[in-house]
């Protein structure tokens, strides 16, 4: 791995070590809190969408499975927090490995479709069965626990999801410098090329898929616990669009630009609520002038202009 990218984990690290303690009250100890998750989310995501091509608009329903899981077993069924969240992102990884044969064999709008299909059916799914998500309502979900102690406060869970971030930019990056990152660039680029040199293109498609939608379920169950309620809204299509545009504004097959769109995207909504009424018309606005001035997203072209490779 480049010593750059190192570099980037030191700063992402001293970052989150110095954070807690400069933010001024528990509210933007709260978006800090949300903006690591959805960073978390969002460098499964751009694997899958940057490096490997493959684009995802039903991901938010793998948050919903892992969510819902973490909600549903404990609740119904006693299971311990710790089983249920493993359960969930199980049966994720299972459920994207049994569909992603089929959808991968799809290309450009049709895999976007379907991928898209896969995420409504699932948000339909936990709206509709009332009896054991609560249906439109959502559900309340018991305190996170383990080995007694449960997690309770904000700084608690802030050092939670500092550590799974700071884990997952490190996995994320040993990952693309690995033989396995290396494939996954090489069927973006081209995949009759790929499968030339050797590269198991579907094997790839499928491992890259299940991994990212395990990732998004984790965090689904991270998300369920500290929030303490969930709501069908996690899981629906907006999210899905939410969580891409992150993706795209941050920079694609770039970890940090993962990492710089969801801080950006996650506190956006807070910095324009002063619009009233007007911040979905400047949130669409802000978008659209990133996209003309800055298409390739915030790091790379910026890492470009400056004449440094990431």
């Amino acid at each position: 791995m480049h010593k750059r990218a190192y570099f980037g984990l030191y700063i992402v690290i001293a970052v989150l070590a110095v954070l807690p303690f400069v933010l001024p009250n528990s509210f933007y100890v709260d978006l800090a809190i949300r903006m690591a998750i959805n960073a978390v989310i969002v460098l499964g995501l751009n694997l899958l969408i940057g490096f490997a091509g493959q684009i995802s608009l039903g991901h938010a329903g793998f948050l919903g499975i892992g969510a819902y899981a973490s909600a549903v077993l404990p609740t119904h069924f006693g299971w311990n927090p710790v089983l249920a969240m493993l359960a969930g992102a199980v049966a994720t990884g299972v459920l994207a490995a049994v569909v992603a044969r089929p959808i991968f064999k799809l290309k450009g709008n049709y895999l976007a479709m379907a991928t898209l299909g896969l995420g409504i059916i699932i948000s339909i799914a936990v709206r509709n069965e009332a009896q054991w998500t609560g249906g439109p309502d959502g559900m309340p979900v018991p305190a996170f626990g383990l080995f007694g102690f449960e997690l309770t406060s904000d700084k608690q869970w802030y050092w939670v999801v500092a550590a799974l971030l700071t884990v997952s930019v490190w996995a994320s990056l040993n990952l693309i410098d690995s033989p396995f990152g290396r494939a996954l660039r090489a069927l973006h680029g081209s995949e009759v090329a790929s499968r030339v040199v050797g590269v198991d293109v579907v094997r790839y498609k499928v491992a890259i898929f299940v991994m990212s939608a395990v990732f998004a379920s984790l965090m689904g169950s991270v998300t369920a616990h500290y929030v303490g309620f969930v709501t069908p809204n996690l899981a629906d299509f907006f999210h899905s669009i939410e969580l891409v545009t992150m993706v795209v504004i941050g920079g694609m097959a770039s970890v940090y630009g993962s990492l710089i769109g969801a801080v950006l995207l996650t506190a956006l909504p807070q910095a324009l609520a002063t619009f009233e009424g007007w911040e979905t018309v400047a949130f669409g606005g802000i978008l659209m002038v990133c996209m003309i001035f800055l298409p390739k997203g915030l790091v790379p072209t910026l890492a470009a202009k400056f004449g440094k490779a990431e």
